[in-house]
């Protein structure tokens, strides 16, 4: 019997919960233990900070003037409703399916910020001399992990010549 997420649609569900709940436990705690725009520095390339973003990725549109939270918001919604969709109609790879559950526990982490405060707790700061990546948090981790997941379960599907519609059962 060929795999289908939609066996396992509730187990899924949970899974990708559970990523929403630790990302959201790991702001909270950051939140509450350092203030904000403060800094502890772990090793010489890496800090904890406290630091909220109303943007996306890396700022992106952080100045634009508070019609970027509804934007992010909705946009988030609207993937991780259709990836959900996607999940309960049968995706045919288990790397796919944890992509998309990476996706939408990332996705609605950022969500939740982005209702409850109107912006999004970044708290991972990667630094070297004078190269330095923008803040980050859990929630961008599972994002970047979902997308890898997808680049290589599209590389796995081309190489065996079969390319399913998102969603499509085989």
């Amino acid at each position: 019997m060929a795999y289908s997420s939609r066996t396992h649609f509730l187990h899924w569900l949970l899974l990708a919960l559970l990523l929403i709940a630790c990302d959201q436990a790991v702001k909270y705690g950051v939140s509450a233990w350092l203030p904000l725009h403060g800094s502890v520095e772990v090793t010489p390339w890496f800090s904890l900070v406290h630091v909220l973003n109303p943007g996306a990725a890396f700022s992106f549109l952080a100045q634009a003037g508070g019609w970027q939270r509804y934007f992010f918001t909705l946009l988030g919604l609207g993937v991780c409703g259709l990836l959900l969709f996607w999940l309960w109609r049968g995706v045919s790879s288990r790397i796919e399916t944890l992509a998309y559950i990476g996706l939408i526990g990332g996705a609605m982490g950022n969500v939740l910020d982005r209702i409850r405060i109107g912006a999004v707790v970044d708290y991972l700061d990667l630094h070297w001399q004078g190269w330095h990546w923008p803040a980050f948090n859990l929630a961008d981790v599972f994002v970047i992990g979902g997308a890898v997941l997808l680049v290589l379960a599209s590389a796995r599907q081309g190489r065996s010549g079969v390319t399913p519609a998102p969603g499509a059962s085989t």
